[in-house]
């Protein structure tokens, strides 16, 4: 398993178990993270899972693939490591990865 690591924007974090191959969305709400809404159940078709990736991980996440740099436009406060959790797969190189959660979505 893979440990990830939300932050909410008071700076509580959630240490929580992901499973490889899932999202970063899916590991969210099946660990009840308040702040990652996913209306749109991780279709890409919304901008309701939007994270901000913690610097020092925002190489090893990579970035946004032009859909989803379209979809972001609708993000709410938008910032250069944002991106959808719904499109961050979870891989045995992201162990610790930090996922700060904006103060609202859309």
């Amino acid at each position: 398993m893979t440990k990830l690591i939300f932050v909410d924007p008071d700076g509580t974090r959630h240490e929580v178990e992901a499973e490889n191959g899932a999202t970063a969305m899916e590991t969210a709400l099946r660990n009840g993270i308040s702040g990652i809404v996913a209306e749109c159940g991780g279709s890409l078709t919304c901008a309701t899972c939007h994270v901000y990736v913690d610097t020092a991980w925002a190489d090893a996440v990579g970035g946004p693939s032009a859909p989803e740099e379209d979809m972001l436009d609708f993000a709410y406060d938008l910032r250069p490591t944002s991106r959808l959790s719904c499109q961050i797969k979870i891989r045995d190189e992201l162990d610790g990865l930090v996922l700060h959660i904006p103060e609202r979505q859309g």
